[in-house]
């Protein structure tokens, strides 16, 4: 049984992985979707001190808290960020990396450094408050503003990403217009340390290709165990 820990991307919360989570259930593992501070039910904590160490606080704490070790880390999107933030800060407890048409930071990297000019576009429509970045309106009506400071301030990283012995790259080959992820995928791809795989879907793979991605995060359990 692995024990999977799914970290949502923008104005989303752990809501996003329901149909998946209960998937890889009925296939006995063990899985935390999570809902980072200040965004779904955690909205009220929004502030201005809302960054992104306070979301790799959010996730270590549950790892520590739940004694979560060998987990396979799963982040969509920006969740690449916190993914990559928590395997630096415990190292021990992490097993797989899973990025999900995600960012995949270095250090000093931010996730406004790492995408489009169309994306911070985006990112500049905040709410009345300053604090938060709106949705889109296509988005599913449960999505909230998302902490701008999060996107602003840059990763920071102790360790050799590659202490993480199984990495695994999820592209979305069906963007309507350009990815900003085409990049990261196309590097990645050549590099042997990685595992890579192209789904027809758009950015929202657990909606436009479950099945697949299924498929995918079982076989990151079953690489995890015969890599320790």
């Amino acid at each position: 049984m692995a024990t999977f820990v799914l970290i949502p991307g923008m104005c989303h919360g752990g809501w996003c992985f329901d149909e998946l989570a209960g998937r890889l259930r009925d296939h006995g593992h063990r899985v935390l979707p999570l809902t980072l501070t200040g965004l779904g039910e955690r909205g009220h904590l929004l502030s201005g001190g809302v960054n992104l160490d306070t979301h790799l606080q959010d996730v270590t704490a549950v790892l520590e808290a739940e004694d979560v070790h060998d987990a396979v880390l799963v982040g969509h999107s920006y969740g690449g960020m916190v993914i990559t933030g928590v395997a630096d800060r415990l190292p021990g407890r992490v097993a797989a990396l899973v990025y999900l048409d995600a960012v995949v930071p270095g250090d000093g990297d931010s996730c406004w450094s790492l995408v489009s000019d169309r994306e911070r576009q985006w990112y500049t429509d905040v709410v009345d408050s300053g604090y938060a970045v709106r949705p889109l309106p296509f988005f599913d009506a449960r999505a909230t503003p998302h902490p701008i400071a999060s996107l602003l301030q840059p990763l920071r990283l102790t360790g050799d990403p590659a202490r993480v012995g199984h990495r695994v790259y999820v592209y979305a080959a069906g963007w309507d217009g350009e990815s900003p992820f085409t990049p990261v995928y196309q590097r990645l791809r050549a590099d042997p340390a990685w595992v890579t795989y192209a789904l027809d879907g758009g950015h929202n793979l657990m909606r436009d290709a479950p099945g697949d991605l299924l498929k995918i995060l079982l076989e990151a359990a079953g690489s995890r165990l015969r890599s320790s």
